[in-house]
């Protein structure tokens, strides 16, 4: 089995889903993706994460992001868990969780790690551009609940990074200065970053976000 990298296109599969079949592909349009996996329903960590996810829908839709869970439990079993998710984190989960039982999308995207638990998929993360492109891939350990601001804040990165000239430092959140890729010359600075810059180092060069107000 090939294994995904960044830059891959990400396999398209059709599987149920808590709101229906989906298409892979066609379901995110024009959108960007997130794809993660949780290792099993009725878990505790996962109950928060998938309530917190819940939470953030509206940050995820300001930046063009459909999100989609996953794991190997069936589509009654989610349904079920749906109600707990509910109840125990004041939420309404609003995004599509997809029933793996034949794990045939686990296996696409090798979210199951043997040598960490051979039946249930680790708590994968892939984010994937409009054109359908892995741009980011986390994995973390079942014990371990995702930190969803640092989603958001990598997303801000990609998109941002995608149309502009410029890389993203150490901690960097939305609004805060970028460094100037080393491929833009001295010259080239002025008609790109039109609210200047300072040259900390010839390689290590800060601008103000240019898409910020």
């Amino acid at each position: 089995m090939k294994s995904i990298r960044l830059g891959d296109v990400a396999p398209d599969f059709t599987a149920k889903s808590t709101e229906g079949e989906i298409n892979f592909h066609d379901w995110l349009g024009d959108s960007w993706g997130v794809l993660f996996s949780h290792p099993a329903d009725y878990t505790p960590v996962c109950t928060t994460e998938l309530g917190t996810v819940a939470k953030y829908k509206s940050e995820f839709e300001k930046r063009n992001v459909k999100v989609v869970a996953l794991s190997v439990d069936g589509l009654e079993s989610h349904q079920g868990w749906v109600k707990d998710i509910n109840e125990t984190q004041n939420t309404t989960v609003n995004f599509p969780i997809i029933a793996d039982e034949d794990r045939k999308v686990s296996v696409l995207y090798d979210m199951i790690h043997p040598n960490a638990d051979s039946q249930h998929t680790v708590r994968s993360v892939f984010v994937i551009a409009p054109d359908k492109t892995v741009k980011l891939m986390i994995t973390y350990p079942a014990s371990t609940g995702r930190n969803f601001d640092e989603l958001l804040r990598v997303i801000d990165s990609l998109q941002l990074t995608m149309y502009q000239k410029v890389a993203t430092p150490a901690n960097w959140v939305s609004g805060e200065d970028c460094v100037i890729v080393p491929a833009v010359t001295n010259e080239e600075i002025p008609e790109l970053f039109p609210k200047g810059y300072t040259e900390l180092k010839p390689y290590l060069r800060m601008t103000p976000q240019p898409d910020a107000n």
